[in-house]
């Protein structure tokens, strides 16, 4: 099996804002495993909260034996993005050589759309305010938060979208005090959600504080590790394949949450059509479903997902699966 690695670049729409920082494209690396003739895709987004650079995960990926297999690859590779996109490669691999589709693979139900939401970028006020209005028509819209002044922010979405559902993602931006300040006013403006108020190396803090407002576990949850760590504190769990490694650990994790209580949503990083594919497995029944990291690209793949008024489809056998 030969493994190839390239790096690519996706214009984004508009310049995409969180408490960390700014950014105008998404760049990811694109992994191809080729093996009698049949080649699997995959994608992953890098990403610098976790310590992983284009070059770390790239030369991750380079290490891998040739002869690598998806269990083997839990062992080789920690969770990441490194394993993330070789494991969907492999994926994509078995299912065009068997002729049937991933999820028939891994005995899941055929999916459907799922209701994704759409991410409103960390701005002014006006901006954000202008930002829902324009996005009025969405059923469920994500706002970026995380700075000590957000009252001004979340009013002025909530005007500008009056019948849209909110969540609210802190990217670990609040206090304690700041959240508990604000945990009232998510509830007169009907937020359903919120997503790691706090870092994730301070959420002990949440443990006995009234959560008024279901919590989500982002930066605090990878893989099925982390689920012990999460008790008291959350009521949710965000699961993205580029911090599980992988659609593998994607579905156990699932299971695993649910098993203990959990309610799941589904998320990603800000990447294309392919990185988004298979998600759209694990995001079947979910809580919450944001996979809307291609709506917020210039440009996309060929074979792109569909997102229409069903939400966000589950790929096209010429794009992945």
């Amino acid at each position: 099996m030969t493994i190839d690695v390239t790096r690519d670049v996706f214009k984004l729409a508009q310049v995409f804002t969180i408490s960390r920082g700014s950014r105008t494209e998404a760049k990811v690396l694109t992994v191809r495993v080729t093996r009698n003739g049949v080649t699997g895709w995959g994608e992953c987004v890098p990403y610098a909260r976790y310590d992983e650079t284009l070059e770390s995960v790239e030369a991750e990926i380079r290490g891998l034996p040739t002869d690598v297999t998806r269990a083997a690859l839990y062992d080789l590779l920690p969770a990441g993005a490194a394993r993330n996109a070789v494991d969907c490669a492999l994926w994509d691999w078995e299912a065009k050589s068997a002729g049937k589709r991933v999820w028939d693979l891994a005995g899941l139900a055929a999916p459907g759309p799922e209701i994704t939401a759409y991410t409103l970028s960390l701005d002014t006020p006006e901006a954000m305010q202008a930002q829902a209005a324009k996005n009025a028509f969405r059923p469920l819209l994500k706002i970026k938060l995380g700075t000590p002044d957000d009252m001004p922010r979340l009013e002025a979405v909530r005007a500008g979208a009056p019948k849209s559902r909110i969540i609210v993602d802190a990217n670990e931006g609040w206090s304690a005090e700041v959240y508990a300040d604000l945990a009232p006013h998510l509830v007169r403006l009907g937020v359903q959600l919120v997503e790691q108020p706090l870092p994730a190396s301070q959420d002990e803090a949440l443990i006995g504080m009234e959560r008024p407002v279901p919590v989500c576990a982002d930066e605090s949850c990878h893989d099925r590790a982390s689920l012990p760590g999460l008790k008291g504190k959350y009521d949710v769990i965000n699961i993205k394949l580029d911090k599980t490694g992988g659609l593998t650990e994607a579905l156990a994790l699932r299971q695993a949450a649910l098993a203990e209580g959990y309610d799941i949503m589904v998320g990603c990083m800000v990447g294309s059509s392919l990185a988004m594919a298979p998600a759209t497995l694990v995001a079947q029944g979910a809580t919450v479903v944001d996979l809307d990291g291609p709506l917020l690209l210039a440009e996309d793949r060929d074979h792109a997902l569909c997102f229409d008024d069903k939400g966000v489809h589950p790929p096209d056998a010429a794009l992945w699966g």
